[in-house]
């Protein structure tokens, strides 16, 4: 039997990552041990009065945060805040998989789409590799909010 994970990201602002990368993986931010959120509920809403209720200093409320495959299939993404920057290039990376089944034009038209919806959420543009085959399908190099580098594959 094969072990689930956890992929964990140091971040300054746990919050707005895990917002971002729920967004890109089609994720939800879970919401409170015992809470039900409804559709359209603010997940951080209902944590707000939930740390409140337990006397967490406002602080604290940005320290931790998480999201979360609603079908339970993918890797839960933990997001802890630290205080120190990130300096140099991440030696593991995530690779989204935004095109499965197309190749050639159809998968970086594809890709780019993709792209395009992530720049919009706070992700960067690093480069683009186009296919050469047989080898490489193509791809395009990201960053997410905080400079975190990821591939859309």
């Amino acid at each position: 039997m094969s072990l689930d994970i956890q992929v964990t990201f140091d971040a300054h602002e746990p919050r707005s990552q895990s917002r971002f990368w729920a967004a890109v993986l089609d994720y939800r931010v879970p919401g409170p041990p015992g809470v039900q959120l409804g559709p359209g509920d603010d997940p951080f809403d209902a944590w707000d009065t939930f740390l409140t209720g337990l006397g967490v200093p406002t602080s604290q409320w940005n320290s931790r945060s998480a999201a979360e495959d609603p079908d339970g299939v993918g890797p839960r993404l933990f997001f802890q805040q630290v205080p120190e920057d990130k300096v140099v290039k991440n030696r593991v990376h995530l690779d989204v998989r935004g095109a499965p089944g197309l190749v050639g034009d159809a998968r970086m038209a594809a890709l780019e789409d993709m792209c395009a919806r992530l720049t919009s959420l706070g992700a960067q543009r690093v480069r683009r590799q186009d296919p050469v085959p047989p080898m490489e399908g193509g791809y395009i190099v990201m960053t997410d909010p905080e400079g975190n580098e990821f591939c859309l594959d």
